[in-house]
């Protein structure tokens, strides 16, 4: 049977060619999905809540009452803007209270994690007591900053304290730690970094023995002494451990409160602008718009720190 050619053939629209698109199905929630929603709302609210009202809701209100001429207890005040952020600018007090802030911080910071370092290399050693050693070293840490202040401030008193006892025993004179200013800035530093130098070697001797024992005995293989091992991959590999203590010390040290309140009531050389906080809000002057400005400003250099350290320095962190 032939087929007949000379009968028009018929034409198929190109349209229907084309897969028609499967309709679009909107994701509906299952139960399963509700009921897990509704429980991270349970749980992340109160959370959400408590950190809303104590601690976005006093700084807004902290900010609106640095715009204030108030004197602590007063039932009214005066809206004055910016006047106490020019006072303190223009003022005599704002070179000595941010150099006292950076000379602090930077001791304080240096010192624990320089030292704490050294003492956590001497705690990665496997010889007895280091169990020991190791609380012996974070003891301080744990322990209240008023009790470690008050000890210590009987250690340092220049009549009847213990080094005070000491000099006079090989005939020498105590130093007048408190009412020098710069000794007595130099007595809450030594103090601090001993109390918090026990954390840094904590943390950097956590970071020590995560090193990859397979890299430091093939560098031991090629010939690399200890302190080149130390220098050349120990320290690059610690990288991540250092920027972390760097970032948590570094705020730690901008708000030191109560070793310095102890030891130095009046902040002769000591006050630091969280202390400065203090003394003008509740010391003699009563001033509480103007603390709330200083507040203000610590703030702002605790948040510009934070973002330069995660924006910049952590390009030189070497993540495993």
């Amino acid at each position: 049977m032939t087929a007949d050619l000379t009968k028009p053939r018929a034409v198929v629209p190109a349209d229907s060619l084309t897969p028609t698109p499967a309709p679009v199905r909107r994701r509906r929630w299952s139960s399963r999905s509700r009921r897990d929603g509704l429980v991270f709302l349970a749980l992340a609210l109160p959370n959400l809540a408590l950190i809303a009202t104590f601690t976005y809701l006093p700084l807004i209100n902290n900010i609106y009452y640095s715009t204030l001429d108030w004197t602590l207890g007063a039932a009214s005040a005066t809206v004055v803007g910016l006047d106490n952020y020019v006072a303190f600018f223009t003022g005599p007090d704002a070179g000595r209270v941010l150099g006292t802030t950076a000379v602090f911080t930077v001791a304080t910071v240096g010192g624990s994690m320089i030292l704490g370092l050294l003492v956590a290399l001497a705690l990665n050693t496997k010889v007895r007591g280091t169990t020991f050693a190791r609380s012996a070293v974070f003891a301080p840490y744990v322990l209240s900053g008023v009790g470690v202040g008050l000890v210590w401030l009987f250690i340092f008193d220049p009549g009847y304290g213990v080094l005070a006892w000491l000099l006079r025993g090989i005939g020498q004179q105590s130093p007048q730690w408190i009412n020098d200013p710069q000794l007595s800035l130099a007595m809450v530093i030594l103090v601090y970094v001993w109390k918090n130098l026990g954390y840094c070697a904590v943390v950097f001797l956590a970071g020590l023995q995560s090193l990859p024992k397979d890299v430091m005995e093939a560098a031991s293989l090629d010939g690399a002494n200890d302190v080149r091992r130390f220098i050349s991959m120990s320290l690059p590999l610690l990288s991540p451990t250092t920027f972390f203590l760097l970032i948590t010390t570094m705020l730690s040290s901008l708000q030191a409160f109560d070793l310095i309140r102890i030891m130095t009531p009046l902040g002769n050389g000591t006050s630091t602008l969280i202390y400065e906080a203090y003394l003008q809000a509740f010391g003699a002057y009563n001033r509480a718009g103007y603390s709330a400005s200083v507040s203000v400003i610590l703030f702002a250099i605790l948040l510009i720190i934070t973002v330069v350290q995660l924006r910049f320095v952590e390009k030189k962190v070497h993540y495993s």
